[in-house]
Parts: C-alpha cells; sequence; structure tokens
C-alpha cells in the first residue's frame, strides 16, 4: 500500500460535535461532519481512545477494551461510523493505550483482590528503605509508584496514579494485546496507533542518576520483539492496514528499525523532538523562542536518515497533547493566515504521512485561557500546583499554562460563529477559544482564500505529484537564519519550497526559466532570478522539464568570480522578462569542454578571452566573447541580446 500519498486527520472526539448537546462531543457528531472532512480529501480519521474509562486521563486510562464509553455513544454508533466514512472512502484508526490499563479495568481489580495471575499482567515490587522501590518520576510529576496497602507492595505508574503499567513480559499481556486489535479488525477498523508504546519494554528497575527513568524504559531491545509478535498475531495478517507509533524520546534509529518494512513492526512512527525546540532545559517553566535552526536541523537530520535506510515517519504539528503550532511557531496575532499556511506547506510537503489535527485547517489558535478554573487536564493542574510550590507568581503560572498546555488543543471545534461555535447547542466541557466567531469552518468555506482551502490545495497536489509522495528530500539554503528550503527529487520531477519563518523579507535565488509555481500563499504569478519573499511566505516550485528539454543551453565560461555570478543572475532577470526560455550557467574554463557539450552556446568572459580558439576546439556550439562594455555594466539584456543574434533566435 502507498503509504506517502495517504493523509490521516486526528479528532479528539471530547471536543469534535456534539450531537445530543450535553456538551461532549460524540461518534456521531464525527459522522455528521464526514462530507466536510469527505470534502477536505482526508484518508483516515484518527480518534483518540472512545473506550470506557473513568477519563481521569480523557480516555487514555481503560476500563474495557472492547466497550465503547457511553459519554461517546454505543458500539452501534461507531459500526455506523466505520460504514458512513467507508462510503466516502474514508477510514477509521483508533487508539490503543497498550503501555497501561486504568485501575478501573477488571485485571487490576483482580490483582488488588488477591489473583496472582493477575497481579503477574502488571508492575508489582515491593519498596526499599521505606519508599518506592526506585526514584523514576512519573510523566505527570511526583513518584512514579503508588503504594498498595493490603499488599505491602509498589505498582509502576509512569502516568497518572490510575494508569498501571502493564508487564509486556507476560504473555497473557501480549496475547491480550492482539486480541484487542483483531476484534477492532474485524469490526473494520483499518488503522491503529499505538500510545507512548516505545515503553513497553521494563526489566531494569535501577535509580536513575538523572532522578526521571526514561533511559531504563524507552526503546529498549524488547520492545522490537514484542513489536513483531503484535504485528504477527494481529495487523500483519492484513495487507490494507497502516499502524503508527507513538514513540516518547525515541532516537532516529530506534525508529528506523521500527518502520523498516522488512522487520515488520509498524508503518510509521510519531516523533516529537522537532516540538521541543521552543523548551529551555535550564528553566523548563521558561516559555522562549523557538530555535529554528535547530528546528530545521531536527527535521533534515530525521528526513535524510529515515529516507536512506528506508524508515517512514508521520509528519505533524499538532496533535490533542501539544499547543497549537500558529501560536507556537506561527505568527497569530499579525499573520495568522498566512504562516498558517506557511507552515502547513513546510511540513506536509515532505517525505511522510501528514497528520492534521482537527481545527488545525482552518487556523485554531492556543485558547489562551486567564483562569486556573477553565483548564482541565490534570497535566496542566499538576504543573500549575508544581509551579507554585516553587515560588512562581501567579502571572507566570498562567503564562505557563497558556502557551504548553495540552488544553490549548482540545477546545471545542469551531464551526460557525453561533453560540457555542456550532459545537454544541449547550455550555461544552471546556471553554470556548474567543475567536471562533472570525476563525469557523462556516467562514473558511466561504473564503477561498482561507487557510481550510489552501490545506485542501495541498492534499489534492499531494495526491497529484509523485515526487511529494515518494520522492527524496535534500535540504537547501541550510544555515539561512530565516527560510527553511528544500528540494524533492524523483527521476526527472523535481520540487523546490521556499518557507520564510519570519517577518522579514528575505532574498531566494532561481532559475525562472526551469520552474513553474506549483503553491503560493501570497498568490504570486511570476518568477524572477531574484525573489523577496514576503513575511512567513511559503513558495513552492515544480520543474518543467518539458520546457527544459526545448530550452537553449547557454554556457558561461569565466575565472568564476563574484562578477559572473551576478551577470548570469542579471541574463536570467532579462530573460525572463524577455519571455526567452534559456538556461543560464557559468562555470570556470577548466570545465567548458565537458558543461559545454549539449551547450547551444558559449559565452566567455573578458579575462579569458584569450582561450576563444581552445574553446572552439573543445565544443561543438558556436563560442563568442561578451561584450566588454555589456560586461563591465553587468547589463543583461545586452547580452542575451547577443545570445539570440548569434542563434537567430
Amino acid at each position: 500500500m502507498n503509504i506517502g500519498n495517504k493523509v490521516v486527520y486526528q479528532i479528539y472526539p471530547k471536543s469534535f460535535k456534539d450531537s445530543n448537546h450535553d456538551g461532549l462531543g460524540d461518534i456521531r457528531g464525527i459522522i455528521e461532519k464526514l462530507d466536510y472532512l469527505q470534502f477536505l480529501g482526508v484518508d483516515y480519521i484518527w480518534i483518540t481512545p472512545i473506550f470506557k474509562s473513568p477519563q481521569n486521563d480523557n480516555g487514555y486510562d481503560v476500563e474495557n477494551y472492547y466497550e465503547i464509553d457511553p459519554l461517546f455513544g454505543t458500539m452501534a454508533d461507531l459500526e455506523d461510523l466505520i460504514e458512513e466514512a467507508g462510503k466516502r472512502n474514508i477510514h477509521i484508526m483508533l487508539d490503543m493505550v497498550f503501555n497501561h490499563t486504568s485501575t478501573e479495568h477488571e485485571w487490576f481489580k483482580r490483582a488488588l483482590a488477591g489473583e496472582t495471575e493477575y497481579q503477574e499482567c502488571y508492575l508489582f515490587m515491593e519498596g526499599k528503605e521505606g519508599g518506592p522501590p526506585n526514584n523514576w518520576i512519573s510523566k505527570f510529576k511526583g513518584s512514579a509508584w503508588r503504594y498498595v496497602e493490603d499488599m505491602d507492595q509498589f505498582y509502576l505508574h509512569l502516568f497518572h496514579e490510575t494508569q498501571a503499567d502493564l508487564n509486556w513480559k507476560n504473555e497473557k499481556v501480549r496475547q491480550e494485546a492482539a486480541n484487542v486489535v483483531r476484534f477492532w479488525m474485524n469490526k473494520g477498523v483499518k488503522g491503529f496507533r499505538f500510545d507512548v508504546i516505545n515503553l513497553i519494554d521494563k526489566e531494569d528497575f535501577s535509580d536513575d542518576p538523572d532522578g526521571e527513568g526514561k533511559q531504563f524504559y524507552t526503546d529498549r531491545p524488547l520492545v522490537h520483539e514484542y513489536l513483531r509478535g503484535l504485528n504477527e498475531e494481529s495487523f500483519g495478517q492484513a495487507d490494507d492496514i497502516i499502524t503508527v507509533g507513538e514513540l516518547s524520546s525515541t532516537t532516529i534509529e530506534n525508529c528506523i528499525r521500527y518502520t523498516k518494512p522488512e522487520n515488520k513492526e509498524l508503518s510509521m512512527v510519531f516523533s516529537f523532538h522537532h516540538l521541543k525546540v521552543d523548551y529551555d532545559e535550564q528553566n523548563p517553566w521558561r516559555i522562549r523562542a523557538f530555535d529554528f535552526q535547530k528546528l530545521k536541523h531536527i527535521i533534515t537530520d530525521w528526513q535524510t536518515a529515515l529516507q536512506e535506510a528506508g524508515g517512514w515517519n508521520a509528519l505533524f504539528w499538532c496533535c490533542h497533547d501539544q499547543p497549537r503550532v500558529l501560536s507556537r511557531y506561527g505568527n497569530d496575532k499579525e499573520y495568522p493566515v498566512r504562516s498558517a499556511k506557511m507552515l502547513a506547506t513546510a511540513l506536509y510537503l515532505l517525505r511522510g504521512t501528514p497528520y492534521i489535527y482537527q481545527g488545525e485547517e482552518i487556523g485554531m489558535t492556543n485558547a489562551y485561557f486567564d483562569k486556573l478554573e477553565q483548564y482541565r487536564d490534570i497535566a496542566a493542574v499538576n504543573c500549575y500546583q508544581c509551579m507554585m510550590e516553587q515560588g512562581y507568581d501567579e502571572e507566570a503560572r498562567i503564562r505557563y499554562l497558556q502557551g504548553r498546555s495540552r488544553d490549548n488543543a482540545r477546545t471545542p471545534m469551531q464551526w460557525s460563529d453561533e453560540t457555542y461555535a456550532g459545537f454544541s447547542n449547550t455550555e461544552p466541557w471546556i471553554s470556548l477559544t474567543e475567536n471562533y466567531d472570525s476563525i469557523n469552518v462556516k467562514r473558511s468555506m466561504e473564503d477561498p482564500d482561507s487557510v481550510l482551502h489552501y490545506y485542501r490545495e495541498l492534499i489534492q497536489l499531494r495526491k497529484e505529484y509523485e515526487v511529494i509522495q515518494e520522492g527524496r528530500y535534500i535540504p537547501v539554503m541550510e544555515e539561512h537564519e530565516a527560510v527553511f528550503a528544500y528540494k524533492r527529487i524523483l527521476n526527472d520531477q523535481e520540487l523546490l519550497a521556499f518557507n520564510n519563518f519570519y517577518k522579514g523579507r528575505p532574498a531566494v535565488s532561481i532559475d525562472p526559466a526551469k520552474y513553474d509555481i506549483l503553491i503560493s500563499n501570497v498568490h504570486r504569478n511570476h518568477l524572477q532570478a531574484e525573489m523577496i519573499l514576503e513575511p512567513y511566505e511559503s513558495l513552492v516550485l515544480i520543474i518543467n522539464r518539458e520546457r527544459i528539454n526545448n530550452m537553449r543551453k547557454i554556457v558561461l565560461a569565466c575565472m568564476a568570480g563574484l562578477s559572473t555570478s551576478i551577470l548570469v543572475s542579471k541574463m536570467r532577470e532579462a530573460a525572463a522578462a524577455m519571455g526567452y526560455e534559456c538556461e543560464v550557467n557559468a562555470y570556470p574554463i577548466s570545465n567548458v569542454g565537458k558543461e559545454g557539450a549539449d551547450a547551444d552556446i558559449v559565452l566567455l568572459g573578458p579575462q579569458v578571452r584569450l582561450q576563444l580558439d581552445s574553446v572552439k576546439g573543445a565544443v561543438q556550439c558556436p563560442v563568442e566573447v561578451i561584450d566588454m562594455m555589456a560586461y563591465g555594466m553587468m547589463d543583461g539584456k545586452k547580452v542575451m541580446d547577443q545570445v539570440r543574434n548569434t542563434l537567430g533566435d
């Protein structure tokens, strides 16, 4: 299956669409909006957990993997969703939480009741020196161990204390995971996202000198064995299933292993390194500007390493666990529409499979809640408490949550400017982002220049162009302080993308004769040799091979000085202005025999004019010395006139 032409849309069902007006989104609400998703052009809908759950961590604490939580509807509702989505050529991807279960899960209850069989499905350990078994820290802060008095043991919870980690060394656990996947495959589910799946191998319970513990449970060797087993016993039995692993603090090397087809583990991976470039390592509670150079280098490192080794990446800016990228790496105040389009262009034309998070496609922003009471995420509340204990004032605590809280991504989808944004007829479970009257689907559908229509165009380009689906990634202008640029190349197809991440107007150089504009977020319709990019501009070019094959090839032979490169730019500008299709390049005189072998004309700079005869003997085309005055004035038009006269054009 070609996963390079697929696009996945993530839905956080609690906040997508409320069909029964109880303030909570639900499955039938998703069904109501399938036509919208079909219009957008997506192939899969990834739904965060809808299984029965106490909802201590928004469904990532699963009580029963075979039941739908009544909050979201019924099994019949989900079956209808699978069927109705299928009619629109859209498949369903479910979120599998296999690192842990809820402490309300039947297995954990039976473990607490003293049944050894089920105690062995979790990680119970005796404490040491009157405390927990080790110094590991929960992702939600505090110790990763919870004491059970009746057992005089602790159980591991890398996340909330109501999320008990499973023991994957136990065959019963591994078999049950396969059973769950097969159950949903039989329902018609065609995709699976595996939550924090690289944390399931835990054998060494030593104290961590760094105090976190993650080195002892992240990407450990047996993860690969466990995933191969899960693949073989469930989703690997079908050839139309896609899988993605959420990988916390992973490495490129491991992700290659996870995703190489011959390893039979996963289709692709989520990695988060590119979303940590605005972290302050010295002060975790400080919000800082993102490191643009670091962002570029991370993207390039992952793109090049995975393509060389045959691995595959998921492309994403946003998800239910991350703040809105428009408020993070874009400019949601001065250039909200343009920077939203730029961010989409920069990422979603890369090598990989795009994942679009609900609302991203209309330019939704962070919520900017200014009161603790507005936050619902338990992690946000815990962070607030930690900052208070460390002496941070109220302003600093709220500012941190405004920039970092997961609730920024969990506000209701903004469908219209009606009360409650068209999400519900009653007050939602979490407050709305206040800008819903100007940023919403209804308004976006009506505006042909909206972020929504731009996303739709990007999706169609991915489906149309093989170079986007399969082409190699090659970085361009790697050290530029404002522009993220790259090429995608497949056989004779070539795409060139420029993305300006700032308000400045940087210059980029191109050969306008070689390219057509594929997409532009500022409606450019004309190219020249030197382009001045607008603030937050994206400009994507596609090579016109037919034109290149028919265009004149002009070679300048010179001493390779700065003046010659300036003249080349001037000649390209002049050629574009007069509509003369040609390729103009300069090479050292020593290379003229090779580079001029298929040229239509070779031009000699005045500084090498004495080599006229030897050059004539080395090439088959006309050879001319550039007019001295034209060269001195850098008069590109005059030189092009000389070329056209010589060639009879």
